[in-house]
């Protein structure tokens, strides 16, 4: 079972297996998008010994696709154009004759160890021996990387859904996130509902299983509200002493502006920056309940509407099965969906 919000974590550090050559990749920051996990990422690798990459999207794909490399994850020397290939590889920044030669080095490498090398390559240019990975769409690839690396950490941060539609409603970015289905030309709300449900919900599912010394939920109001003790909530389940630098990520970078996001700006936490109570229209409330109402009371919510319409949850239950068929044979959708 997971930690209650709260609890005191076992503090012991990460248990290695003797044959593993190296802590990384040591954690994945996950949720989903527009959930808090910039914030989080940047509270996570100012600690001194921890450095996060930016977002990869690569990893699980080439795996899961066995892409250059045979059906046991062997790669071949394919791999160097498969990763090079790949948009963001270069924000890992290692050069392709490093790799070369480390392949070279090694005649049978198997892509878990590839990827590794990669991360410890990026821990030593930071001067950190800990490394980890943001991607927040990786919130549904637990299993794939668990498969991987058995030995890596989960940080899930969960941000109340209704509040994830209102920063998502006018995103530059919306289209490759809810944005990307067929059902938000027509209403995005409802499609947003759907997908936060989607993601949010196979989080849960599949860390969970995983157990609280492999994963772990941190809520997106309570990191705001108290960002000093859940950090330390952080560390603790990480397994690395606390650093008052965690919470204090933004002090050095703060920009003023008013065409600045709060990420580019790199204010501190603001608590009720977004607040669906005052900012969702009562009917709007009543869509994304009736979309996604069971998660948000699973996950302690609070839920405005008693009663959903039957119109309205028939509306909704026609574009939950749109939703479903679009994902269907990609995404395994939590249950009940």
């Amino acid at each position: 079972m997971n930690l209650p919000l709260g609890a005191t974590a076992d503090c012991q550090g990460p248990q290695r297996p003797t044959t593993q050559t190296s802590t990384n990749p040591f954690v994945f920051l996950i949720g989903a998008p527009r959930s808090g996990t910039t914030m989080l990422k940047r509270m996570v690798n100012s600690h001194p010994q921890i450095a996060i990459t930016r977002e990869t999207h690569w990893i699980p794909g080439l795996f899961e696709k066995h892409r250059a490399m045979d059906e046991a994850g062997f790669v071949t020397p394919a791999i160097l154009d498969k990763l090079f290939e790949h948009h963001r590889f270069e924000q890992i920044k290692c050069k392709r004759k490093l790799l070369e030669e480390y392949l070279a080095r090694n005649s049978r490498v198997h892509y878990g160890e590839l990827v590794s090398f990669l991360f410890d390559n990026f821990g030593r240019r930071k001067h950190k021996s800990l490394v980890g990975d943001k991607t927040p769409t990786y919130v549904r690839k637990i299993p794939t990387l668990h498969s991987l690396w058995p030995e890596a950490r989960f940080v899930h941060i969960i941000r109340d859904g209704r509040e994830v539609w209102l920063s998502m409603k006018n995103w530059r970015m919306a289209h490759k996130a809810a944005g990307q289905f067929a059902s938000w030309k027509s209403d995005p709300l409802v499609t947003t509902a759907l997908w936060w449900k989607a993601l949010v919900g196979m989080g849960c599912r599949d860390g969970q299983r995983l157990g609280s010394r492999s994963y772990q939920e941190v809520m997106y109001d309570s990191l705001v509200a108290d960002p000093g003790r859940e950090c330390r909530r952080i560390a603790c389940f990480l397994g690395v002493e606390y650093d008052h630098a965690m919470e204090y990520y933004f002090l050095g970078h703060t920009q003023s502006g008013d065409t600045l996001s709060t990420n580019a700006a790199w204010l501190p936490p603001m608590p009720g920056r977004r607040n669906w109570r005052t900012q969702m229209d009562p009917t709007d409330v009543e869509r994304f309940e009736a979309a996604a109402g069971d998660l948000l009371a699973q996950l302690g919510f609070e839920r405005r509407c008693e009663r959903i319409s039957r119109s309205v949850q028939t509306y909704v239950d026609s574009l939950k099965q749109q939703f479903a068929n679009e994902v269907s044979g990609r995404w395994q959708l939590p249950d009940p969906w």
